[in-house]
């Protein structure tokens, strides 16, 4: 049995036979991928921002009907400018086969997310001359915590990074056949329309790479033939925009939703220089631990394809992003194939190094002292998690227990492996960080943001029961929350306390408002000694409905 799983981690004799392990493996990454992305996708509600407007878009799109509602769409009835359609347009197409949900609004991402991983396999078997490296790597990737957390989402970046895998796939088989040169107008098309101009960042990384590894490739015909090709649906989809909208709506789409976020913090969402750096360190455990002694061993091998591809990668993004005016957590998510590629190189060093499964020729060397300290520390302070969700703790919850539980067991037995020198702890942290990942999942903490505001879908299910389809509502939440309104099928308008006087001093019966506590108790208890109903007298005040602390109220003469 051992001898068999050697052969599946070395392969040697015939081309068959590498080409049939490596199947095996890829098969076997995207069920495990597929089973963590996809598990109780609808557990929780959608979250604000960029889940809440993907999801109207798709809806939108799905309700046109036409074509034309998937190249052009709208949102709430004006032209939607902030990203190209692709993943709106998978959604829609989705909901048009298993209906409206939000399990069906996130599955086209979840799935895209999960093909990444297979596809990060396929990539580190271009690069690395053995199957173990490639593996690790790509097993690290299904168990970093932002990469799940993230590539479940209705969002746009797991399918950027499914992209972008598949064009550098294709850009190191073309070093052989040329005829990969065309898939990389595929995988180029396929990210602006999903991303926009980040896209040519991302080009620009394969093309760096290019010039330092195979520059004969940019004399092929194959080459220019393929991002020719790639260029015409992206270009096209951008020309019919300005046609159709008008072309000031170019210069929103490329400027203020594009190029604007390079110079300037769009929307307030700034941040220092290192605020990527401090992402990293405060979610990227435990494989953060190993990733100095992956990034010395690329240095020392940076003459070799994958010291050139993931050095261009690790610092040419890194550095683009941090030196952009707008920042904001996922635009570090194309960073982690790279990352976990180079966590890869030294986990396999020491697995080969310590012996493996006993099979390896080696000369036995201990493991770094920091690694195994690091790991206990971090077990210590895991457990504490047992506690935070017990019963007695501050947010209790059986699976999140389960899953705190699952990760320091692991993390302390692998420190105590690690101690014995003992190379099973690397499987042992893999297989228990993927169990307690997966037991997270199913618990609603797995979305922990959505607990910095009220819960939306009893708002929102107040809101569509009471307000008809022609009504106007307002709120005096300070924020817009485009979960809201998906879920209550209509914009749910914030103002400020100033201009919602104003509206509240002109009734009308297709005016409604969603207020707070604090100022329903005031606009209708007569007896305020200062009132802030600036109305007139007999103006009274009706409560239709209550929910979560929400109020939802319309004015009648």
């Amino acid at each position: 049995m051992m001898n068999s799983v050697v052969k599946f981690l070395h392969p040697k004799g015939d081309r068959f036979g590498a080409v049939g392990i490596d199947l095996f493996w890829t098969i076997a990454l995207f069920g495990a991928a597929l089973l963590l992305f996809t598990i109780d996708l609808g557990g929780v509600a959608l979250r604000d921002w960029d889940e809440g407007t993907v999801a109207q878009v798709a809806k939108e799109i799905y309700q046109s009907g036409t074509i034309e509602g998937w190249l052009f769409p709208q949102l709430w009835g004006t032209a939607y400018l902030n990203k190209p359609p692709l993943i709106h347009g998978l959604i829609a197409i989705v909901y048009a086969i298993a209906g409206i949900h939000d399990w069906t609004t996130r599955l086209p991402g979840a799935v895209l997310t999960a093909c990444s991983v297979p596809l990060l396999y396929q990539l580190g078997r271009e690069l690395f001359p053995t199957t173990l490296t490639a593996l690790l790597g790509s097993a690290v990737y299904l168990t970093l915590l932002p990469v799940v957390r993230h590539g479940r989402l209705a969002m746009l970046d797991g399918a950027i990074v499914c992209f972008f895998l598949l064009l550098l796939i294709c850009v190191l088989r073309s070093r052989r056949d040329q005829r990969w040169c065309l898939g990389i107008g595929l995988g180029f098309a396929c990210m602006v329309l999903t991303k926009g101009i980040l896209a040519i960042l991302l080009l620009a990384i394969a093309l760096v790479f290019v010039v330092l590894d195979t520059p004969r490739l940019l004399r092929s015909p194959y080459w220019w033939l393929g991002l020719g090709l790639g260029a015409v649906p992206s270009m096209g989809w951008y020309l019919a925009q300005g046609v159709h909208w008008g072309w000031a709506a170019l210069g929103v789409s490329l400027g203020s939703q594009g190029f604007q976020r390079v110079v300037t913090s769009v929307e307030n969402n700034g941040g220092a220089p290192w605020y990527y750096a401090l992402e990293l360190v405060k979610y990227s455990w435990p494989w953060l631990l190993f990733l100095p002694w992956g990034l010395q061993q690329l240095w020392h091998d940076r003459s070799f394809s994958a010291g050139k591809l993931l050095l261009v990668w690790l610092g040419g993004y890194l550095l683009v992003i941090s030196g952009m005016g707008t920042k904001l957590p996922w635009y570090i998510f194309p960073l982690y194939p790279a990352i976990a590629l180079t966590v890869g190189i030294p986990l396999a060093d020491r697995w080969t190094g310590t012996g493996g499964w006993g099979s390896y020729i080696y000369s036995p060397r201990s493991l770094p002292r920091v690694w195994i300290i690091i790991l206990g520390i971090l077990g210590t302070i895991a457990t504490g998690g047992l506690v935070y969700f017990s019963p007695w703790g501050g947010d209790p919850s059986v699976m999140a227990q389960v899953s705190v539980g699952f990760a320091s067991s692991g993390l302390l037995l692998a420190s105590y492996l690690g101690y014995r020198h003992n190379p099973l702890f690397i499987p042992v942290l893999l297989w228990s960080w993927y169990l307690a990942l997966l037991c997270l999942l199913t618990a609603p903490q797995w979305l922990w943001e959505l607990e910095e505001d009220y819960p939306v879908k009893p708002v929102a299910a107040m809101i569509s029961n009471y307000v008809p389809q022609d009504g106007i509502v307002y709120t005096n939440h300070p924020n817009h929350r485009p979960s809201l309104d998906f879920y209550s099928d209509r914009p749910v308008q914030p103002l400020d306390e100033a201009s919602l006087m104003q509206k509240l001093s002109q009734p009308s019966p297709h005016l409604y408002f969603l207020l707070t506590e604090s100022l329903h108790d005031r606009l209708v208890n007569p007896n305020d000694p200062n009132p802030s109903n600036p109305s007139d007298p007999s103006n009274r005040w009706e409560t239709i409905a209550t929910a979560e602390h929400w109020f939802l109220m319309r004015m009648t003469n």
